[in-house]
């Protein structure tokens, strides 16, 4: 498969799960007989490092697509601690003992939690910022979105405007993957 292919069924399960998540947390747990919108969050973002394949080699990309791969991997180890919650079903004791117990085990809390995942965000932002004077607005959407899903969940616990955000995240992405194809129809309508 092409890795735009790739990258667009990426962003369609990562703009799902988001949804899903801003249903709230009851709703992720009462999914059955899977996480579907853990497992969409995973396989999206595993799809999502083929932008690392698509965008211009250069020194940004270095940094962007080793930042990005990272936060796929905190992604895939987000995920399998998701999965684990969610097999306790509505068992909240054992919930909250597992959050407890990772929130006092930084070698975990800060890798796959608090720091890990974001660099998922920095990196495509940064492979964003490549455009920035060819293709300002998705380029924004992107630089902007990135940190608006994070504040949207960590700081106003919004859902409505966690999938606003990642709309406007994966919009920008969707415009920048499909940016040449653009530009050579505006030439040939001219």
């Amino acid at each position: 498969m092409k890795p735009k292919t790739l990258c667009i069924i990426g962003l369609l399960l990562f703009v799902t799960s988001y949804i899903m998540f801003s249903q709230g947390a009851k709703l992720t747990f009462a999914q059955k007989p899977i996480d579907f919108a853990h497992w969409f969050n995973l396989i999206g973002v595993v799809l999502l490092i083929s932008f690392n394949n698509v965008f211009p080699k250069n020194k940004i990309h270095s940094l962007a697509s080793f930042l990005t791969t990272l936060g796929v991997i905190a992604h895939i180890g987000l995920c399998t601690i998701d999965f684990i919650m969610w097999s306790y079903g509505n068992d909240e004791i054992s919930k909250a003992e597992l959050s407890n117990h990772i929130s006092n085990t930084p070698s975990i809390l800060y890798p796959f939690i608090m720091v890990g995942p974001s660099l998922f965000f920095v990196g495509l932002a940064i492979h964003a910022s490549n455009f920035i004077k060819s293709n300002p607005i998705s380029s924004i959407m992107v630089i902007v979105g990135a940190p608006a899903i994070g504040l949207s969940f960590f700081i106003f616990k919004n859902g409505l405007y966690m999938v606003l955000s990642c709309v406007v995240f994966v919009v920008g992405l969707a415009l920048l993957l499909y940016r040449e194809t653009h530009t050579l129809n505006h030439f040939k309508l001219k």
